[in-house]
This record gives structure tokens, C-alpha cells and sequence, in this order.
């Protein structure tokens, strides 16, 4: 984001390097161990190679997720403020997001997803009747 911190010093980083940004991709960048893969959904130069340098990790797609554990996670408001400054979706994110819908987009806060800490839809779903039964007790 033009104007934040990170994506400033980011920039600055890139510059003072001898780089600029020119084109702006969110793409799938491959972590996990061989034959075990975890995808990065990240924003990133697109000149940088498929797992190097990106400017944001904006969410995570886990193929090999089981029943219990979350497959697909991103932070929407990131997502849409990345395509607003013209940021290109490669296929592959483009089909997850439509795919996994509002499910995996549910995720508003950028700075749980980077922590790790963020809560699901799932898990949302479960905690908002314990907040309001202590209000209705009577």
C-alpha cells in the first residue's frame, strides 16, 4: 500500500538495490517439505522468481490439509487493495478464491494472518453464541 510503513521501506529497499517495482503479481510461492507442499499466497515483483523475494504474504493455500485443519486462508481487505492499485491474479489464485469464496476471504485483519493468529469462520461461528449468552442471562 503506497503510504504504509512496510510497503515503503519495502520499496525503498528495492530501489536502493538498483530495483524497482514495475508489475505487481499475487501468485502461489511453494514452501513445505518434498512431496509435502504448503503454498504462500504472496504479492511480489513480477520479475522475481516463484519462491524468492515478494513484497506481502497476503494468505496460504495447504493442499494436503486434513478435515480439522484450515486448507485455505487470505486476508480480503489485502487482496482487494492489491487489485486496486493493479496488481495482477494469476489463474491459479483467481480459481482458489473462487473456489473457497468468502470462506477463505473471511479473514479481514492482515496482521493475524502474517502472526499466524487470526480466527476462522469456523471457529467465529462458535465463539459469537458463548459472547451472547451472558448478555441475555437473566
Amino acid at each position: 500500500m503506497p503510504g504504509s510503513p512496510f510497503f515503503d521501506a519495502r520499496c525503498a529497499s528495492l530501489r536502493a538495490a538498483g530495483k524497482e517495482i514495475r508489475m505487481v503479481v499475487i501468485r502461489l510461492a511453494r514452501s513445505g517439505a518434498k512431496k509435502r507442499p504448503f503454498f504462500s499466497i504472496v504479492a511480489t515483483d513480477s520479475r522475481s522468481a516463484r519462491d524468492g523475494r515478494f513484497v506481502e504474504r497476503v494468505g496460504f493455500y495447504n493442499p494436503m490439509a486434513t478435515p480439522n485443519e484450515t486448507r485455505f486462508r487470505i486476508a480480503a481487505d489485502r487482496l482487494n487493495h492489491w487489485r486496486s492499485v493493479g496488481a495482477q491474479v494469476s489463474p491459479t489464485v483467481a480459481r482458489l478464491v473462487k473456489t473457497f469464496g468468502n470462506a477463505g476471504a473471511a479473514v479481514a485483519d492482515h496482521a493475524a494472518v502474517a502472526a499466524g493468529t487470526e480466527v476462522t469462520p469456523e471457529a467465529a461461528a462458535v465463539k459469537a453464541p458463548e459472547a451472547e449468552a451472558p448478555a441475555g442471562a437473566a
